[in-house]
């Protein structure tokens, strides 16, 4: 099915965070359709994962929402490249609300697909958002205390991290500059994530003019204090978890599934990471469960 889309700007807390609406062909002007807010992993913008789900969606007649972050890719808002769960949560909140007066979606039928690490702030927001009728997380990034010190380094590297980034808020408040390292390398130690990650190196996928590859180390404290998994008994929204036992954190994802207050399913599937990101067959199963998922709890 060919796919329509359009760009829209959606208000956040006096920041104007450009997004696209994805819609199916046919959809008439005067229909209500299911739609979903899609989001992506951290530090990325729109192009990259969200696009590609938010696609696939619209084909299965589904209206879906994409956007770029406060501080990223085309939106406003200062400081650029800061990975805050607080403020992105808040976002997504104000994308729903966007979706919830858009004339193409049917305001009752809001659902939310997030890929990797935009799990956890989706899940916040869901625990405290009765607008969000349904949510699939793809690959889910979820981590609580215990997981990010065998993640970070043990507490040592965690401190490390905190220490760095307390200092960097110090000069940011006092001086305006914002510190960053690299959000991905092969080759710098520093970066946020460090390692052969083909998929952020890749000019053929994730390594788009749009993505700025930057990390705010100021943004490590609250990064590293974020656990996702606490609200997991608080949420009662229909929810679908689709991971792999060879992608990341995969117990995080169990954890939370255990936790999870209202109807629930998670699915076992095949592939690493970034292949829920951009290769098939890993987004096409994904694909394939969110919709049946959708379907059944939209």
């Amino acid at each position: 099915m060919t796919v329509r889309t359009r760009t829209v700007t959606i208000p956040s807390e006096g920041a104007t965070l450009t997004g696209e609406v994805f819609l199916p062909a046919d959809a008439a002007d005067g229909a209500r359709l299911p739609a979903v807010v899609v989001t992506g992993s951290w530090t990325t913008v729109r192009q990259q994962m969200s696009n590609l789900y938010a696609r696939h969606l619209a084909e299965q007649g589904y209206l879906a929402l994409t956007f770029d972050f406060r501080g990223y890719g085309d939106s406003e808002g200062e400081p650029r490249d800061y990975e805050s769960p607080e403020l992105k949560i808040r976002d997504i909140h104000n994308a729903v609300t966007f979706l919830a007066s858009y004339p193409l979606a049917d305001s009752g039928r809001i659902g939310a697909l997030a890929v990797c690490a935009s799990s956890g702030y989706t899940a916040v927001n869901a625990a405290t958002d009765a607008r969000v009728r349904s949510m699939a997380l793809i690959a889910p990034w979820l981590h609580d205390a215990d997981l990010v010190q065998a993640i970070y380094g043990g507490p040592e590297g965690v401190r490390q991290r905190i220490e760095a980034g307390e200092r960097a808020t110090t000069l940011w408040r006092e001086t305006g500059q914002v510190e960053y390292v690299p959000a991905v390398s092969a080759t710098d130690p520093g970066a946020a994530m460090y390692g052969p990650f083909d998929y952020y190196l890749d000019c053929d996928r994730g390594a788009i003019p749009q993505w700025g590859n930057r990390f705010a180390i100021m943004a490590w404290p609250g990064w590293l204090a974020f656990d996702p998994i606490a609200v997991a008994p608080e949420i009662q929204t229909p929810t679908l978890l689709v991971h792999s036992e060879d992608a990341a954190v995969p117990d995080g994802a169990r954890r939370f599934h255990a936790d999870l207050a209202g109807a629930k399913q998670i699915i076992w599937t095949t592939g690493e990471q970034f292949d829920f990101y951009d290769r098939e067959p890993a987004v096409k199963a994904a694909v394939d469960a969110v919709a049946a998922h959708f379907a059944s709890t939209l």
